[in-house]
């Protein structure tokens, strides 16, 4: 008989480099055959600023180059899990369900990296692994992202669009009986970019972006760019940005408060124009953009919809909970990559796993 309950960690890094969110969460199906989840506890593990730097530089190192970060990565990852596990004391774990660190995404060149997803990892950990959930997709001709909208699908059907505010921003939502999900724009990659000169990591609550002023010029610019005319599936990249935003804001000699008020309401205008198709919606905004108080000021000053922004434990970790339970649909060799979503030639059960 298949099992109906899971006990899982859930790990993801993202791109805003904020650190390694882990999650231990519980699956189960409820008598209503409803997927429900229940969140034990949780964590975000910073980066040291020697690998916050490594990360961040990826994008510029060959293949040899990042095989090797690869192995030093996948050791440092285990670490972070095990001191994880024996911090809360967790006994029973049916599997360690990891998105890893995205080094490389070219799907146009059917290319994706991520690294920390090396079979020693199950070794490490002693523990079931399910990782590297993208490769398959991209194989498929798929853009092996995003993925987190089955579980949107599954675990917040409640909300008519999920939107988390990444390194990117992405959405999902159902449309005709089928779930469609893309990048939208992005975030934090780009804001947080402008403000580490000064020192900082981030905007606080986007203060400084508050007494900014909008260079109209640059805002025409990066609203005309192509991306945003293109038909989903689409996807973006470290690489994009470095591409095509950081060289048009670059162009422009500003002070990083305008740039940074530019950059808030461009943001603001492609959510938007995203979910304002519908004329009365439910919208879940998610991840750490959530706590750029300015940011939502924006959006929500663009929208009819009515805006949630839920719990802390659901903010932050909504990314490794859903990785969490990708990897539970894996074992149970379930869908868990929607051809609707990325594009691939067909819904697939995507990952894999690594036995201790």
């Amino acid at each position: 008989m298949i099992k109906t309950n899971y006990k899982v960690v859930g790990v993801m890094s993202g791109t805003s480099l904020d650190g390694v969110d882990l999650v231990f969460a519980t699956f189960y199906i409820d008598n209503s055959s409803k997927w429900v989840f229940d969140i034990i506890c949780c964590e975000t593990v910073e980066y040291t600023s020697s690998w916050r730097l490594k990360l961040s530089n990826l994008i510029n190192n060959s293949i040899t180059e990042l095989k090797i970060i690869d192995e030093e990565y996948t050791k440092y990852l285990a670490n972070i899990i095990n001191e994880f596990i024996l911090k809360n004391n967790i006994k029973e774990v049916d599997a360690v369900c990891s998105h890893g660190h995205t080094a490389l995404h070219q799907p146009d060149k059917n290319m994706t990296y991520q690294i920390g997803n090396k079979p020693e990892i199950a070794s490490l950990l002693s523990q079931l692994v399910v990782c590297d959930f993208r490769a398959q997709d991209v194989a498929l001709g798929g853009q092996g992202a995003p993925l987190v909208p089955i579980g949107d699908k599954i675990l917040f059907s409640d909300y008519d669009f999920c939107i988390n505010l990444g390194g990117f921003a992405n959405v999902s939502f159902q449309d005709n009986g089928e779930r469609i999900a893309y990048d939208i724009c992005p975030v934090n990659i780009v804001l947080n970019y402008y403000v580490k000169p000064l020192g900082i990591n981030y905007d606080k609550e986007g203060l400084l972006a508050s007494k900014g002023n909008i260079n109209q010029t640059l805002l025409n610019q990066l609203n005309e760019l192509g991306f945003y005319a293109e038909n989903h599936p689409k996807s973006l990249g470290l690489e994009w940005v470095h591409k095509n935003i950081i060289p048009i804001i670059g162009s422009f000699q500003l002070e990083i408060k305008d740039i940074l008020r530019t950059c808030i309401e461009h943001i603001a205008i492609q959510i938007c124009s995203e979910i304002n198709i519908k004329k009365s919606a439910l919208v879940l905004l998610t991840g750490g953009g959530v706590y750029n108080k300015f940011l939502i000021e924006r959006i929500k000053a663009l929208t009819h919809h009515r805006v949630v922004i839920p719990s802390k434990n659901t903010i932050e970790f909504k990314e490794a909970l859903i990785f969490g339970f990708l990897g539970v649909l894996k074992l149970r060799n379930e869908v868990n990559c929607l051809k609707s979503v990325t594009g691939a030639l067909h819904n697939h059960s995507s990952g894999t796993i690594f036995y201790p």
